[in-house]
């Protein structure tokens, strides 16, 4: 027998990469700022982390019934209902070890090995590796300025085949912009026309800038809808997020979760719940003012860098830039510019592994003043 297997032989994220350098560097030279990761530089809501001590001190916190506590699913349902004004039955909610395992579980019950799923390019690159280590087909559909990098019902016609699934992220990574509404709900009904289901990820959404975030879900209830606490409301690390399944994929789903994962941890099922509440918002509301002003910073300051040329941060937290005039080797580029700044960038080429060469992705969700210090070290190298 040979080890490892073809699925083990995934190819890297090359983000996790670099912040695994940028831990090294801070390690030896204590001074790197990490606009690579999209986590935010603040903790989770302050009720969040009360809720989190109570439960601790006063729960046995074991194994909870595979699709999440009662509770936490009837509160993630009624913030579809205040934020959307649409109906989710709390039997629709699978709750999940962040939004990563939701996917996998997504994927594991709709789809067969062999099966071809669309989705962006440039998009998530963990979606791709994980599809391509599932035995699924990725499909690319090559998206650029004209469309606001996000696809549209003409690119699904023009596809040589009806794919089985196709994934949309909107706010996006790493582009950040978000779908039009009605091209949102022109894909739902290509999706259902053509027998293919659509897995629509929101875990950026609460995180835009004048645009609205459409859910899937207002436009249907046979979408595939992935959630999470882990952007919006600061908790990366929780790993809790969730899915809202079709009615046939809600069986499965839950199966398979009961034997890979049993269930999401316990302690953050019962923190989440007071995620949902106003008095969470009314912090995570200054988290998002932040993100904006930072967002203003990045587009005043980019020119200073040569970079005229990037994907319109419509929300989520991230610039989507061409540095062609920089470099053809984004890999390359980015591990150089970390070993002389200590400035930690994405390389494009983990996103769009055709054409990323000559992009790169950078996160703007940390403090400003650091933000700014970045920027001033990337002017004074370049």
């Amino acid at each position: 027998m040979t080890y490892p297997s073809r699925r083990g032989q995934v190819e890297p994220f090359h983000v996790m990469e670099v912040a695994k350098a940028a831990s090294l560097r801070q390690r030896s030279h204590g001074d790197a700022i990490l606009l690579c990761v999209g986590q935010p530089a603040t903790p989770a809501p302050q009720v969040v982390r009360e809720a989190a001590t109570a439960a601790i001190g006063a729960e046995v916190l074991g194994y909870t019934v595979s699709s999440g506590i009662p509770e936490l699913r009837a509160a993630i349902a009624a913030e579809y209902a205040r934020r959307y004004d649409v109906d989710v039955d709390p039997g629709e909610v699978l709750v999940t070890t962040g939004s990563s395992a939701g996917f996998q579980l997504a994927i594991l019950a709709a789809f067969e090995a062999g099966d071809t799923v669309a989705m962006t390019r440039p998009g998530y690159p963990a979606y791709r590796n994980t599809l391509h280590t599932l035995g699924c087909r990725v499909l690319d559909l090559e998206v650029g300025p004209d469309t606001r990098y996000q696809p549209t019902v003409a690119m699904m016609d023009a596809l040589p085949e009806v794919p089985a699934g196709l994934v949309v992220a909107s706010p996006s990574n790493p582009t950040g912009t978000i779908i039009d509404p009605d091209e949102l709900a022109a894909l739902a009904r290509w999706c259902r026309a053509h027998g293919c289901l659509l897995i629509s990820d929101e875990i950026y959404h609460g995180i835009s800038y004048g645009r609205r975030c459409a859910s899937a879900r207002e436009a249907g209830a046979d979408a595939v809808v992935v959630g999470s606490v882990s952007k919006y409301h600061s908790m990366t690390g929780w790993r809790l997020g969730w899915l809202l399944l079709p009615e046939a994929l809600r069986r499965p789903a839950e199966l398979l979760q009961s034997n890979l994962a049993i269930c999401a941890p316990a302690v953050s099922q019962a923190a989440a719940l007071a995620a949902f509440g106003p008095d969470a918002r009314a912090e995570l509301y200054d988290h998002v003012a932040r993100y904006a002003r930072n967002r203003e910073l990045l587009l005043r300051r980019l020119p200073e860098l040569g970079i005229t040329s990037f994907a319109p941060p419509d929300g989520a937290f991230y610039a989507w830039c061409d540095v062609s005039h920089l470099t053809a080797d984004s890999r390359q580029w980015c591990a150089d510019v970390l070993d002389a700044t200590g400035v930690a960038l994405a390389p494009g080429i983990d996103f769009d592994p055709i054409d990323g060469g000559e992009m790169m992705r950078l996160s703007f969700c940390g403090q400003t003043a650091e933000l700014d210090e970045a920027l001033d070290r990337l002017v004074a190298y370049l």
